[in-house]
Parts: C-alpha cells; structure tokens; sequence
C-alpha cells in the first residue's frame, strides 16, 4: 500500500516536470526519473521514458556558447533544451578528473543519456596550433593509469591524435616532447575520467575541444592555474592578488581570456554543427 502512493506521487512530480520541460519547446523530453522509486514496478529501475544528448563541459565559460546558441534553459541538473530533434541537456562538471567522474555518475543516474558529448577548451601540445583550432582526438589516454579510450566519432571532421587527461600541470619541454612522440596533439584534465564512466555505463560519448592555450610557450604556469576555482571560475581576489604580484602581466591575462572564450565558441560551434 505505501509503495502504491509512493508510485502514484512520484508519478505525479514527473508528469508535472515533463509538462513545464515541454513548455521549454523540447520536442523529446527526458523523463523525471532523477531518482525513480524502486517501487513502481513499471519504472524499469532508475530509466526514463525519453533518451537525450548530454554536453559536459568543465567549467562555466565552455557551456555559455552552448547556452546562447541553443537557448537553453536552467533546469535540474544542468541546462535543458534542444538540438535538432533530440532533447539537450548540458552541465558543468568543474576542474579535474575527480569532479568530472563524479558528476558524470551523477548525470547517467538521474537522466537517460542516449549520448554524452565533451566540449570545451584545451591547451595545445605543441607551440604551432593557433588558439581557437578545433580538435576531435582518435585517441584518449588517462595520464595517470594509462587506460585508453575511444571516443565516437564526430561528423564532419577528420579525427586525428591524442588527447591526454591529467591532473597535473605539465610544464617540461622534456615531457611535451616525450608525448608529442606518442602521438599526443593536447592536455586537458577531464576527458579520460568522463570516457570511463560512460564506457562503464555503455554509453556512447564523443569530444570536441579548441585550443585556448599552448602548453610549451609559458603562457600558463601554476600561478595561472590558482586562478580558477574547482568549479572552473576565475576567483577575482586571487586575480587582483595576481596583479599586485605581477603588474605588466594585465595584457598576458586578456590574452588568455580572449583564447579561452574563442576555444569555447568554437568548441561549442562544433559539437552543434555535427548534430545538425
């Protein structure tokens, strides 16, 4: 009898949940079963009714384009909306392996993901990519375990290189050179942790990363990296600190923050163009 009510309240919450998404103009809405009662028998254990495309993105800055271009709206979690004709969501993992696995986890247990798309900004390998060059890695490597990782392949666009996940900030010529051998075309520090909890979860993923940054030119050093907070926005005090230590460094900051808002748009630009 109470799993009876419970089933008919949740019931209930969701169809009022589907109702306002659908009045966001989703033509496929992803169903409410964030956390689906185990009592409903038809609930299928903790699956919704409509599957959805998932963008994952890092930090704030690399969801804006998505936001605007594809309007999406503030939901719960993340931002909802449309791409073409399937429903869209889209959320901020914050900086790391650790904060992308688990918000990754946290996504694929609250929402049907029919496939998770990781967009956003990272920092070239070598000095000879211009900022804002769009990349669709054939290979990504976790750092730190070594596992290896294939994404789904994007169109259009000509997969090509490695993308290498790490936690930690590597600055050694030795290093670059080293990885540059392996065929590593970029860093970043999310990727590989997001490929595991989807290849676990058997779903499909894919990624489309700009470069914001160049690894071997000195633009970014670990006083740089303080600047953002673990869920990937710039703290404003330890910017002004930043500048009191350093105070020619001003245009070194803009430009970053030019190339990183460029990376992301057309980051954003191509993860929707190989929807379309």
């Amino acid at each position: 009898m109470v799993d009876g009510l419970l089933c008919v309240r949740y019931r209930r919450w969701a169809a009022g949940l589907v109702h306002r998404m659908e009045l966001l103009g989703a033509e496929e809405v992803p169903h409410p079963g964030l956390s689906t009662y185990d009592g409903c028998r038809d609930s299928r254990r903790h699956r919704q009714l409509f599957a959805v495309i998932a963008f994952v993105c890092a930090m704030p800055m690399e969801l804006r384009p998505l936001r605007r271009r594809l309007r999406l709206q503030q939901g719960n979690p993340g931002y909802t909306g449309r791409v073409g004709d399937h429903a869209a969501i889209a959320i901020v993992t914050g900086i790391g392996t650790a904060r992308a696995h688990a918000a990754t986890v946290q996504l694929l247990d609250q929402v049907n993901v029919e496939w998770v798309i990781v967009v956003g900004i990272t920092g070239g390998i070598e000095n000879q990519t211009p900022v804002g060059t769009v990349l669709l890695p054939e290979l990504v490597v976790n750092g730190a375990d070594g596992s290896r990782h294939r994404p789904k392949p994007l169109r259009p666009g000509n997969a090509h290189g490695t993308l290498w996940t790490t936690d930690s900030l590597l600055l050694d010529p030795v290093v670059h050179a080293d990885l540059r051998d392996q065929g590593v075309v970029s860093l970043d520090m999310e990727t590989a942790a997001i490929a595991t909890v989807c290849e676990q979860r058997g779903v499909p993923w894919s990624v489309v990363r700009a470069v914001s940054d160049r690894a071997g030119d000195g633009s970014v050093d670990s006083e740089i990296l303080g600047l953002a907070t673990a869920d990937g926005r710039v703290s404003f005090s330890a910017a002004v600190r930043y500048l009191l230590r350093h105070p020619g460094a001003g245009p070194r900051l803009v430009r970053l923050a030019r190339g990183a808002r460029l990376a992301s748009e057309r980051a954003a630009d191509a993860a929707i163009a190989a929807l379309a």
